[in-house]
């Protein structure tokens, strides 16, 4: 071959390797799992600890957008729900037909799950839910491409109603059967979810149910509500509800004289404390909140030895972004660990086994997840139950726990494999809803 034919061939051999290295590496840079994150950012959702599950799974996916996933880079796009239902369904939609995202996630409001679910399903997308609580999410629904390791709101009802039994004699000195119990709740999804399971466990503990009522979480004015639960006389009153309604049924009780025992809140309003001790001042001092546990409460000598060094990054983040807040709120952890739990060990598996982020490769894989108790830093297990079944897509191996606030801390109080201190009940002497 004569040398100027050869250094011509050579050297177009050359731009063809180029050419083709570049082809890959921008094939390699297209592989991106794309998911779109809906939280209600405004509205008053929001302070009522939305943007808090929102800053959780942001700092989650912030790290994942650095390293990637199994080659793959992360990329979020984030929706404001404006706490509206109807918004968050178009969100939805939104980001999966418009910007072409590969999944969605997020969703603190049941009003909001519940629709958002059935329209994803109906379009056969991957949804992933990090927050809301409603069994009637997934109750008889039989879904397959929705999933939520979260703890249903049934779990909620029930486990404050145990707790309160198993301290009717030692701290009220009555019998469950002499114990007076108000159950009340804003009526959405959430609020009337578990109430239904503070009926059954009340039921269940042979409470006297002196009131069982809902109202809806805008309403202007509770005081007919305080009037009925003055004329009750509840030993303890049950209550889910968002933070405006939280802080205005303490103003109006407090104005009309309301006395109690204890109250005992589920999650959402009563998950941030920083909202309840703006609200309600030193008032907030003795509340209990039913929640997954605070990561940072968790015992971490049980856990999976790979997440204690997570939950430091976690808190390290948050201290940046909210520095001098008194308490980290559960609801930070609930949306970070839920989110880990997606990127971490669905997410790789997803694309090694099932090859790739398709809305099937991404159900098989959450299928096959089976994380034992103490490999989350929530503290519980992940395996779902499967298609077909009651409650497909749900978690069966979440639970909440009984957390109280005292002197700007929070303690788990219930059950008792993950108790920190003893409870405070009743309310002491001399504090503004005492009945004592």
């Amino acid at each position: 071959m004569p040398v100027m034919k050869g250094a011509r061939w050579l050297a177009g051999l050359s731009v063809a390797i180029a050419a083709l290295c570049v082809t890959v590496n921008a094939h390699a840079q297209d592989k991106k799992i794309k998911i779109g994150v809906i939280f209600d950012l405004t509205g008053p959702l929001a302070g009522g600890g939305s943007e808090l599950n929102y800053t959780g799974v942001k700092i989650m996916l912030d790290h994942y957008a650095k390293t990637g996933v199994e080659g793959y880079k992360v990329e979020a796009v984030y929706a404001d729900a404006q706490s509206k239902p109807d918004i968050a369904i178009n969100e939805a939609v939104r980001l999966l037909e418009q910007e072409k995202v590969d999944m969605v996630m997020g969703f603190f409001s049941s009003a909001q799950c519940v629709p958002v679910a059935a329209r994803v399903e109906q379009l056969k997308k991957f949804m992933w839910m990090t927050t809301c609580i409603s069994s009637s999410v997934f109750d008889g629904k039989k879904y397959k491409y929705v999933f939520r390791p979260q703890a249903s709101g049934d779990q909620f009802g029930l486990m404050t109603m145990d707790f309160i039994a198993n301290q009717a004699q030692s701290k009220f000195g009555k019998e469950p059967r002499d114990l007076r119990v108000a159950i009340i709740h804003e009526d959405g999804a959430y609020g009337v979810d578990v109430a239904k399971g503070n009926e059954a466990g009340a039921k269940k503990a042979g409470f006297n149910i002196v009131l069982k009522e809902g109202y809806s979480a805008t309403a202007p004015d509770l005081s007919a509500l305080v009037t009925k639960l003055k004329r009750a006389r509840p030993d303890v009153i049950f209550h889910t509800g968002y933070n405006p309604d939280i802080t205005l049924l303490f103003r109006q009780a407090r104005e009309q004289g309301l006395k109690f025992g204890a109250i005992v809140g589920h999650g959402a309003g009563y998950g941030v404390y920083e909202k309840l001790k703006e609200g309600l001042g030193g008032d907030a001092n003795y509340l209990f909140n039913t929640d997954p546990i605070s990561i940072w409460l968790a015992n971490q000598t049980s856990m999976d030895k790979k997440l204690p060094p997570v939950i430091k990054m976690i808190g390290e983040a948050f201290d940046k972004l909210k520095p001098g807040v008194p308490i980290r709120s559960a609801h930070v952890g609930i949306g970070a660990s839920n989110a880990y739990v997606f990127m971490d060990d669905v997410l790789p598996r997803a694309i090694k086994k099932y090859g790739g982020v398709d809305p099937d490769a991404l159900r098989k894989a959450a299928l096959d997840t089976d994380i034992p108790e103490g490999g989350t830093m929530l503290g519980f297990g992940v395996k779902f139950y499967g298609e077909g079944e009651q409650f497909a897509g749900q978690n069966s191996r979440s639970f909440p726990v009984v957390l109280q606030y005292i002197d700007d801390k929070s303690y788990v109080v219930w059950p008792k494999s993950q108790m920190q201190r003893e409870t405070v009940l009743p309310l002491p002497a001399g504090t503004t809803y005492s009945y004592k």
